[in-house]
């Protein structure tokens, strides 16, 4: 992978992450079409720039993480310290994925986009039905929270968006869509970055074992991480004001696409 194909395919992740698209779908997608579709480099710069745009919700939403903290390290069943705790429960479930199904869901990246294709049409559907729900909750209860773990457990699958599909779980379960959509955004910040750091530590993320460059690598970082900020902000604005159906459009044009492509 050269650094200009990182670069590009930064910056695609990066717009796709927080829009309900599946970021990982259309990298599968990009790199198909550039030629690219080793498995092991696919899912290694996947992890770095799926990473860098965990980094960027940190840089949008630093003031809503300071309060989480602040009020958490008080050390009193508070409304921060809750909060958390709902965080922490909503990760169990991916956590239970990543320990007893990572090679099954590895063997998934880079082997062709059929799985891609129909995983989008998936999303598009759970877009269409988020579309038709009203909020009916004041918050995001603890059992909310599990159930959107549980959503987000089965979007580590190619093509099926992990911000279109824990929000449009929230949405039907009757939450918010301004507090579903921050929620999302700050559930996937632990499992991300501890994911990436187990990687480093393991030696996955070297030019030996990814075969892709150091600086292939940190372009594709920096890129994923400029444009996840952009499309944060964006995303937060349009589920407040607009409606995901639309998204759901462009993810039946872009999963019948994948489909095509790979049956001809």
């Amino acid at each position: 992978m050269s650094w200009l194909d990182a670069l590009w395919l930064g910056l695609l992740q990066g717009f796709t992450e927080y829009l309900p698209v599946s970021s990982s779908g259309h990298l599968q997608i990009a790199q198909a079409l550039m030629g690219n579709v080793d498995g092991e480099e696919n899912l290694t710069f996947a992890v770095v720039v799926h990473a860098a745009t965990v980094c960027s919700t940190l840089v949008v939403l630093w003031r809503e993480i300071y309060v989480l903290l602040r009020g958490s390290l008080e050390l009193r069943w508070n409304d921060e310290t809750q909060y958390m705790c709902k965080i922490f429960l909503s990760m169990i479930p991916v956590g239970i994925v990543g320990l007893f199904f990572k090679d099954y869901v590895e063997s998934l990246f880079g082997n062709g986009l059929l799985v891609v294709g129909i995983l989008l049409l998936v999303t598009a559907v759970l877009l269409t039905f988020a579309n038709f729900a009203k909020p009916r909750k004041g918050k995001i209860s603890f059992s909310d929270a599990f159930v959107i773990g549980v959503a987000q457990a089965l979007a580590v699958l190619p093509g099926l968006s992990r911000s279109g599909t824990t929000i449009a779980t929230g949405l039907m379960l009757g939450d918010k869509k301004e507090d579903v959509a921050k929620f999302s955004f700050l559930m996937v910040i632990i499992p991300i970055l501890g994911e990436a750091f187990l990687d480093l530590m393991r030696g996955g993320l070297s030019p030996e074992a990814s075969g892709i460059s150091a600086a292939a690598l940190a372009v594709g970082f920096i890129a994923a991480f400029i444009s996840g900020c952009v499309a944060c902000k964006w995303m937060l604005s349009i589920v407040k004001r607009g409606k995901l159906v639309y998204f759901a459009y462009y993810c039946v044009a872009a999963g019948l696409f994948a489909i095509i492509y790979d049956l001809i």
